[in-house]
């Protein structure tokens, strides 16, 4: 374990000396590399191989600077040892065999056993973590509601049928489902610590497809019993999700150490809804990567001055870094960031970076 970086201080909003960046999907397809071993591995047989893993979870931090790695996996590798058959194609996403859609369907998953179930995952996180030393590695996994959501739906959605009928009809199922994917979520994310992690980030990357009043009864419940447990690891954890503006402040209330932000909600406006208790990570909007450097420098710069002098905030996208970013993007950016100090310089910095969080 070590003992402090920029970005775990900042998670916890203590002083540090520079804002701490990384990238959602730092890894991917925006890299050569990245490209060239997609040509000779599927995307399962890739974060099953603790070598490619560790390979594909490290570069980002060698190529760019940025200030932590995370782990290279995907929120459904630990559905499969649960008994959930699934595919994960090019392009789409995961296409889950046999939808999850009455109590029957649900007795059939069973209770996740990390170290036996996956152990090249943990072979792969003590690997990164002995090859990247000072630098930071967060786990992650996915919400229950977003997990749930696909074995629901049995892949993507646009409109949530099936898993908001199963939620508001058969509320008792919903809640056993819940429940169990809450269990494998902690399990998963409990052992990543126990073998190195520092920290820990929930993707509940669909959340914002329920209003705030179905989040409270249906979700909030056992996204309060992961964060308790995990908290209790004593790092810092993180929880991201997309269209979450009227989610926010329910959000925060879970027990997060972080909020993850998208781009849709201005961070000046996400500090004023949850208060200073939480660090917000976030949330240039991820398709000015594409575009020329000038372009990514305005938006980047406008978020970095909002939170001037916040010491709980921590530099990210919106979202995942899209496959046309172009690489030189990525790194000017990291170095530009790291021009932003971390905590107040000054009293004056101090009442600018007050102001502007009002």
């Amino acid at each position: 374990m070590i003992s402090t970086s920029r970005f775990i201080e900042a998670c916890w909003g203590r002083p540090h000396d520079k804002v701490p960046v990384w990238f959602m999907r730092q890894a991917g397809r925006y890299q050569d590399g990245y490209r060239k071993l997609r040509q000779q591995y599927s995307f399962l047989e890739m974060a099953h191989n603790p070598d490619i893993c560790t390979e594909v979870s490290c570069r980002p931090v060698e190529e760019l600077g940025v200030d932590a790695a995370i782990l290279f996996s995907d929120i459904m590798i630990p559905l499969g040892p649960m008994g959930v058959d699934f595919e994960i194609r090019e392009h789409f996403g995961p296409v889950i065999a046999h939808p999850v859609r009455t109590g029957r369907d649900l007795k059939q998953l069973r209770v996740l056993e990390p170290e036996d179930d996956l152990p090249e995952v943990f072979e792969a996180i003590e690997k990164i973590c002995e090859r990247l030393g000072a630098i930071p590695l967060i786990g992650f996994a996915g919400a229950p509601f977003t997990l749930a959501s696909y074995l629901i739906e049995g892949g993507p959605s646009k409109n949530y049928l099936h898993t908001k009928r199963l939620m508001w009809e058969q509320p008792e199922v919903w809640r056993q489902l819940m429940d169990v994917l809450a269990d494998a979520t902690v399990r998963h994310l409990s052992a990543q610590v126990r073998h190195g992690a520092q920290a820990v980030q929930v993707f509940d990357s669909w959340i914002g497809a329920l209003p705030v009043d179905d989040y409270r009864k249906y979700v909030m419940p056992s996204m309060r019993a992961v964060f308790a447990k995990l908290n209790a690891l004593q790092v810092p954890t993180i929880y991201f999700g997309t269209g979450t503006a009227s989610l926010l402040h329910a959000m925060k209330e879970t027990g997060p150490t972080v909020l993850g932000v998208d781009w849709r909600t201005p961070i000046r406006q996400a500090r004023s809804t949850v208060g200073s208790e939480v660090t917000l990570q976030g949330n240039l909007d991820p398709m000015t990567l594409v575009c020329e450097w000038d372009i990514v420098k305005e938006h980047s710069t406008a978020i970095l001055q909002d939170m001037l002098g916040d010491p709980a905030f921590i530099f990210n996208l919106g979202h995942g870094v899209p496959p046309e970013a172009h690489p030189d993007n990525l790194k000017r950016l990291v170095e530009w960031v790291h021009q932003f100090p971390g905590t107040p310089a000054s009293q004056e910095v101090a009442d600018r970076a007050k102001g502007a969080s009002l």
